[in-house]
């Protein structure tokens, strides 16, 4: 057979299996966009910014629709009252994670981020009693919040009211305090060391909310046999060092810090898989991912918008004047006497749309949500909450 009609066959019968794959997976599927063979509806979404693209979807299709990325149909709840439906209504059957293939190839499944079952109640469990350890949510932990503000000031008093990009001061704080708890000690603000860390965190936040990733996201052959910016985010594992190094000087009987906590559960458990080195890797990746890069983005946007509306940061100033004055640091006890402040707090995070497109869900089991069915192994995101197969 001529080697043109051969190809010609071959890709015909791609584009109709593809064709009845669409149209049967679709059943009570919620509506959508007609999807095109192979790539989907991926014309139709910006990679730039999903968000936005979702919201014109939903204003077509309502609250609930399906969209195709590649060949997977995807589910996507938008907007408050279909997400709060399916969290609050219903929120063991979408407590599941989904497929976010590029971390999945450092992740490996491990962690607390993208896990979900046995294993996600397991790291979840220790996590919540190892940080209560600590202090989280305890005065010991707001002594150590309220020491790094003030290293915040200083740092910005060194500046002499000059002109400066905040970005770098405000990453420091969060990953200072996450620093205090996993590794018992913070670093310099110029400590290369710690710099380095820095750098790579940004780094790989900036490879995960670039366009090309979410394409990878969608064609998962390109993450292993095409070259691009996720080959660097898949070498950037950077806790390694630190805990050979708490391997090293472990007194199981005096543990230090979080890494000495989970090193010690892992000689209490063996054989048992779930607490390994590379659990302990994975672990500490959400938590610096999770919660230095949302918090740095928070205070930042939050100081643009008090610039922005300078009526609003008089009365916030008022308020705390009035409260807190001069001579000392702010404390939890001020909350309740602080009802605009904390208003105005909340309006940020509401305001800046922090995590648009949520972390991937999955419903564990079938479900009929709002009158359609949606099967187990989908997955979702809020704002869009994304399911998909």
């Amino acid at each position: 057979m001529d080697p043109v009609v051969a190809l010609v066959i071959s890709l015909s019968c791609i584009l109709l299996l593809s064709l009845w794959r669409q149209r049967s997976g679709r059943g009570r599927l919620p509506p959508g966009p007609m999807p095109l063979p192979i790539i989907g509806n991926i014309l139709q979404i910006d990679a730039k910014n999903i968000s936005k693209s979702l919201t014109n979807l939903s204003k077509a299709y309502g609250p609930v629709f399906t969209v195709y990325l590649g060949t997977r149909p995807t589910v996507v709840l938008h907007g408050y009252e279909a997400v709060k439906e399916a969290l609050n209504d219903h929120g063991e059957v979408f407590s599941g994670r989904g497929s976010f293939p590029v971390v999945e190839r450092v992740a490996k499944g491990l962690g607390i981020l993208l896990t979900s079952g046995n294993r996600w109640k397991v790291m979840r469990r220790f996590l919540v009693m190892t940080l209560w350890n600590f202090g989280m949510g305890k005065r010991s932990t707001e002594n150590l919040v309220q020491e790094e503000a003030r290293c915040l000031v200083e740092e910005l008093r060194k500046t002499k009211s000059s002109p400066c990009d905040p970005t770098f001061f405000l990453s420091c704080v969060p990953c200072h305090v996450i620093f205090s708890i996993i590794f018992h000690n913070r670093f310099d603000y110029k400590d290369q060391h710690f710099l380095n860390l820095l750098r790579k965190l940004n780094e790989n936040v900036a490879i995960l909310s670039s366009p090309w990733i979410q394409i990878c996201n969608t064609f998962r052959v390109l993450i292993d046999y095409f070259p691009g910016s996720h080959k660097t985010f898949l070498k950037n594992a950077y806790f390694l060092e630190k805990i050979k190094e708490h391997q090293e000087s472990l007194d199981i009987n005096n543990p230090r810090d979080f890494i000495d906590y989970f090193l010690i559960k892992m000689e209490e458990n063996k054989p048992q898989t779930e607490f390994t080195t590379e659990a302990l890797v994975s672990l500490l990746n959400d938590l610096f991912g999770a919660g230095t890069e949302t918090t740095s983005t928070t205070l930042r946007y939050g100081l643009l918008l008090l610039l922005k509306h300078t009526e609003v940061t008089a009365k916030v100033k008022e308020e705390i004047d009035h409260v807190i004055g001069r001579h000392r640091s702010p404390c939890m006890q001020d909350r309740s006497s602080m009802p605009y402040t904390e208003a105005v707090l909340h309006e940020i995070q509401r305001y800046i749309d922090l995590v648009p497109t949520n972390t991937p869900h999955a419903v564990t089991c079938d479900i009929n949500f709002r009158n359609y069915f949606i099967p187990k192994v989908r997955f979702f995101f809020s704002h869009g909450i994304m399911l998909a197969s």
